[in-house]
């Protein structure tokens, strides 16, 4: 693993703009932030938009995702996961 693994962090803005290119909801990321701990059902984003979303990330880093992250059900327990993940490499 390079130190630029370490780097790789997916904010609020960026899965804003996921919700928003790979299931078509918009939620604008101040909102997102703000109500983080609420369910992803409440922004209308399903259990398939968010799979769309895990294999966008994976993609993009080149790095399996835990299978967990499928069924997160809030933007905040997604990035702690996603981002766990992404700074362990696992």
């Amino acid at each position: 693993m390079t130190d630029q693994q370490l780097d790789y962090q997916v904010t609020v803005e960026e899965l804003s703009a996921l919700m928003k290119r790979t299931a078509g909801v918009h939620v604008d990321p101040v909102t997102l932030e703000q109500q983080a701990a609420d369910g992803f059902d409440t922004f209308g984003l399903d259990s398939l938009g968010l799979l769309g979303i895990v294999a966008e990330l994976e993609k993009r880093y080149g790095l399996g995702l835990p299978e967990q992250a499928e069924r997160c059900k809030t933007p905040a327990d997604f990035l702690a996961l996603v981002n766990g993940a992404l700074k362990t490499g696992v």
